[in-house]
């Protein structure tokens, strides 16, 4: 008997060693898939000298601009066929948004209900709008950056870059 419990002795500690080294392995590609995805979203926002902002097309085909509603960090999707900036109404509600009436909006899925609110942006580059006029909606998948805030800037798209100079 006193072999089978020293041998016992020495299963728990390579079993231990063996969770361990797995464990270990799995932190580091879970810190190192962090570390990738990090890269990669900030891979597509730059500001270059001069203030030019540079936003790189992401992986879903779309630009995205980094920002703020009020207090809330939100990564806008830049949409030039969209009149205003749009908000999912999860958002809005988070941000505190008050509503100002009802609206019907054309989306891309057809005609929407929702209402229109007044936000304050600042988006990273430092462009901002102090209470834009919104629409808000409830069926909405993601902020749209509309050509309300876009068109106030010169626009350039080459290939997967668009590049976005100050105030016109």
């Amino acid at each position: 008997m006193t072999n089978r419990a020293q041998g016992g002795n020495r299963e728990l500690p390579h079993t231990f060693k063996l969770v361990t080294i797995w464990l270990l392995v799995t932190v580091v590609v879970f810190l190192g898939f962090k570390a990738w995805e990090r890269d990669q979203r900030s891979s597509r926002f730059r500001v270059e000298t001069g203030g030019e902002i540079v936003l790189r097309r992401g992986a879903d085909g779309h630009f995205h601009w980094p920002g703020k509603l009020g207090n809330v960090e939100v990564e806008f999707m830049v949409d030039t066929g969209a009149t205003s900036t749009a908000l999912p109404e999860a958002l809005a509600r988070r941000a505190g948004l008050q509503a100002l009436g009802e609206v019907r909006s054309n989306t891309a899925g057809g005609l929407s209900t929702g209402w229109l609110a007044r936000a304050d942006l600042q988006l990273q580059g430092g462009v901002e709008a102090q209470r834009l006029p919104v629409t808000v909606l409830p069926n909405l998948d993601a902020p749209l950056l509309g050509m309300d805030m876009l068109s106030r800037m010169q626009m350039q798209m080459n290939g997967n870059e668009l590049r976005l100079k100050g105030p016109r």
